[in-house]
């Protein structure tokens, strides 16, 4: 009797242990990018920008650390900046990267961070999609086609 308590006592620790592994939220990052887009623009203009939501429903914070597209000769990850003199400009981001933070997202908006095509291949035409893969630290490479489209 008192050896099958034992066992009883173990199969329960064991199950509880399982249990608990199963129902505990992802550890790694989950990435999403949702509404993807870029500006339409000639192929004289040599630059244009893809803007998207980065989600993360995962336990872990994930950076978004560069991007590349066929369309472009360089992608880099910008942000939209006050001048001292009061005027607009772009940048670098800082660090290079984008933090997605732990169950949280980033909007990548039109004068906010962006990914910007650099030296376009292409005209960026209202309908067309463009191909685009960005790079995460954690979770690679994700790669989608960018709907070129006015602003809303």
């Amino acid at each position: 009797m008192k050896h099958q308590w034992s066992i009883g006592v173990c199969l329960l620790l064991i199950l509880t242990t399982v249990l608990t592994a199963c129902s505990a939220a992802p550890a790694g990052p989950q990435i999403k990018v949702e509404d993807a887009w870029g500006r339409p623009s000639t192929q004289m203009m040599m630059n244009g920008a893809f803007y998207m939501n980065l989600k993360n429903s995962g336990g872990a914070a994930d950076k978004l650390t560069g991007a590349t597209s066929s369309a472009c000769g360089v992608v880099e990850l910008h942000e939209t900046y006050k001048t001292p003199e009061g005027a607009m400009g772009m940048r670098p981001v800082p660090g290079g990267f984008i933090e997605v933070p732990a169950g949280g997202a980033v909007e990548l908006k039109p004068g906010g961070m962006h990914v910007m095509c650099i030296d376009k291949k292409e005209a960026f035409t209202p309908g067309s999609k463009v191909p685009l893969t960005l790079k995460f630290e954690t979770s690679g490479e994700i790669k989608l086609d960018v709907d070129i489209r006015q602003p809303e």
